[in-house]
């Protein structure tokens, strides 16, 4: 069983950075029911930044076997959940009447990085239990492997995101671990303890800038947290997958 990334991958991920910062410059640009855009509103709530990032996972699925039919990342994202009727995930492979796997893209520009951590954290941690208790519950057929989920979240690389920020601690003692970091530090360790607490199959962070260049800039912080992981991951789960469709 072949599992690997396609040879073009980074140019792929490359490409994603760039598609960020040039959806958000279109969407910064465009009138807003009519009247001028105020602030960044238009820009961080107009939806398809990480497009990109959703067609460098799905060249990762059909580097690995997937048939594209079972790929989805632009209609029928919807599951059932648990504690809702639905939840639209940003890409879906369903194959079979099987969840293989489900996964979000996520991304956070400034200047409104604490309550946007916040409201992320949240999600995260909602979309997580919602599914794992619809899973427990049959959701998606009785006896079925549990479905692999994946996060990837890119931060806005600033000096706000990068500088520690205060705490307020006016009853308890927050977890020393939070002591001293940034915006940027916090989203690692959210990432590391969603993998931990087994929310996520797997997660990954990104750092990046427009400046730098036509692509602008990226890095990844934290090794264990690189892009390069995950999509190893989700290959093994996906040619694992193909491999025993192929036994049945």
């Amino acid at each position: 069983m072949a599992v690997g990334l396609p040879k073009n991958w980074t140019g792929l991920l490359e490409e994603s950075i760039a598609h960020y910062w040039r959806t958000l410059d279109t969407q910064s640009s465009k009138q807003v029911s009519g009247q001028a855009d105020r602030g960044r509103r238009a820009a961080v709530t107009g939806g398809k930044q990480m497009d990109g990032f959703c067609r460098l996972v799905a060249a990762i699925a059909e580097a690995n076997g997937m048939a594209k039919a079972s790929i989805y990342t632009e209609a029928q994202l919807e599951i059932p959940g648990y504690f809702r009727p639905t939840k639209r995930w940003d890409m879906l492979v369903v194959d079979r009447k099987h969840l293989v796997a489900a996964l979000e893209f996520k991304s956070q520009r400034g200047p409104s990085f604490g309550n946007n951590f916040n409201n992320r954290t949240e999600e995260a941690l909602g979309n997580a239990s919602d599914v794992w208790t619809a899973y427990r519950e049959g959701a998606f057929g009785i006896g079925r492997p549990a479905p692999w989920l994946g996060w990837i979240m890119m931060l806005e690389d600033c000096a706000a995101s990068s500088a520690a920020v205060s705490l307020a601690e006016p009853h308890f003692k927050v977890f020393p671990e939070f002591r001293g970091t940034s915006y940027s530090d916090r989203y690692q360790i959210l990432l590391r303890k969603l993998v931990l607490e087994k929310h996520y199959s797997a997660t990954a962070f990104v750092t990046a800038t427009s400046e730098g260049g036509p692509r602008g800039r990226y890095a990844e912080p934290a090794p264990d947290l690189s892009i390069r992981s995950l999509l190893l991951a989700f290959a093994g789960t996906i040619a694992t997958h193909v491999a025993m469709s192929k036994k049945s």
